[in-house]
């Protein structure tokens, strides 16, 4: 016999978003409705991953753009460190440079922030179900981009050196392209003190000294090509 909606148990919800009002209205909001129990808030990705690992939600609904540790990263531990809890996005961007890189990350589900709370609790429930939770926009938006010819690619690099991340592999990519740390985070959409966390972590890692150290590392690693003429 099927669960019914009255006696399926509520999924245990953190919401994670640094802005204090909007994240008091979802949790407010998900009060209201059956299906949902939230049984934590979190001001910023770091604090997302830690409430993680003391409650053990069912799923965190996550913000992108925060403080400290921004919602991709913040997904891509959760799912690494924690992989019985799943995420779902729920911000105000559905741009390709935010929506790709979370459901990369690891994200099952991502709805925009016009989303109304039935559509929250359903998503929530069909990730939880295995399925997607994806916003019809969201939807469409990856039907066009699958149907796109896909670009040349490039020759895959090897294996990032010295245990670097991705993450800080491309972070050190745009340190030998010029890039200063603001222009960093602008390109990688994440807060400028998480840009300088995959710095002192890579430079750890490395052993390196300095940006000067670490443009000729990226340079002798293979990651960057010298520009031809």
């Amino acid at each position: 016999m099927t669960e019914t909606e009255g006696e399926r148990k509520p999924a245990r919800v953190v919401v994670a978003d640094d802005q204090t009002v909007v994240r008091e209205g979802i949790v407010m909001l998900l009060g209201l409705l059956p299906g949902v129990e939230v049984v934590g808030a979190a001001g910023d990705g770091e604090e997302a991953v830690r409430l993680v690992g003391e409650l053990a939600p069912d799923v965190v609904l996550m913000d992108l753009r925060m403080p400290r540790c921004d919602g991709v990263e913040a997904t891509r531990r959760i799912r690494s460190e924690f992989p019985g809890t799943q995420v779902v996005v729920l911000t105000t961007y559905a741009d390709d440079e935010s929506l790709f890189p979370a459901l990369r990350a690891g994200a099952r589900g991502y709805l925009t922030k016009d989303a109304d709370g039935d559509e929250i609790v359903r998503a929530v429930h069909s990730v939880l179900s295995g399925d997607a939770g994806l916003s019809p926009s969201v939807q469409r938006r990856l039907l066009e981009r699958l149907s796109q010819p896909e670009p040349e690619a490039e020759p895959a690099a090897d294996e990032a050196p010295d245990g670097l991340t991705t993450r800080e592999t491309e972070v050190l990519v745009l340190i030998a392209e010029g890039l200063n740390n603001q222009e960093i985070a602008r390109r990688l959409h994440v807060s400028t003190a998480t840009v300088k966390t995959h710095i002192n972590n890579l430079f750890a890692k490395t052993g390196l000294k300095g940006r000067a150290q670490a443009v000729r590392y990226a340079y002798s690693k293979g990651l960057v090509r010298p520009p031809i003429g």
